[in-house]
């Protein structure tokens, strides 16, 4: 476990066993009077044996390094932009698992699950819902029908009913991707064959 205190609390502690152990005073009487563990102190007595003082001044505390360097991350981004499907996915949605999938088989770095959605935040991406756009949507056809025969099919319709117990699985489950910041994905999805005898995407 490491001992706490600051890079320069530490040092100060060190030189301060080394001086007790100059002074005679055995590892485990040091480790009791400065609050350590003995094996610090022979550790400590070590690096001094091989590399003097210098063997126990302060180092800097380093956080663990990107897995990604800079040019790889701007490379992941312009990856992500082509869309799922330019990397043989089988639909248009980038889940973490699939970016993941990503980095290690054009970065042949492997990313533990939890730290990919920090990354691609990092890089201007977050979770988004996309807006459906069916395949088969064609919009002139579309304002036509709207014009023409809309309010001929409101004149004809029937009174309202009970609700439709089943209308929520009418649409495709949706699920979220991730996109560039401020931008909403556009999903297409390929419109069911009841829905065909009118325009879709109303």
């Amino acid at each position: 476990m490491r001992p706490h205190g600051s890079p320069a609390e530490l040092e100060r502690r060190r030189l301060r066993a080394l001086e007790l152990l100059q002074e005679g005073l055995q590892p485990h009487v040091v480790a009791q009077r400065l609050g350590v563990d003995r094996r610090s102190v022979r550790r400590w007595k070590r690096s001094y044996q091989r590399q003097g003082k210098s063997g126990l001044k302060a180092q800097p505390a380093s956080g663990r390094p990107p897995q990604l360097t800079p040019r790889q991350r701007r490379s992941l981004v312009h990856c992500i932009l082509k869309g799922p499907q330019a990397w043989g996915f089988s639909t248009a949605l980038w889940t973490c698992r699939r970016i993941r999938q990503l980095i290690r088989e054009r970065f042949h770095v492997v990313y533990h699950p939890d730290p990919i959605g920090r990354l691609l935040r990092s890089c201007g991406f977050t979770p988004q819902r996309p807006q459906t756009r069916a395949k088969e949507r064609d919009d002139q056809r579309l304002r036509l029908w709207i014009h023409e025969e809309w309010s001929r099919a409101k004149k004809n319709s029937p009174p309202p009913g009970p609700p439709d117990q089943t209308g929520f699985l009418m649409s495709p489950l949706q699920r979220r991707t991730w996109a560039p910041r401020g931008v909403t994905p556009t999903l297409a999805v390929r419109q069911r064959r009841h829905e065909r005898s009118r325009p879709s995407a109303l």
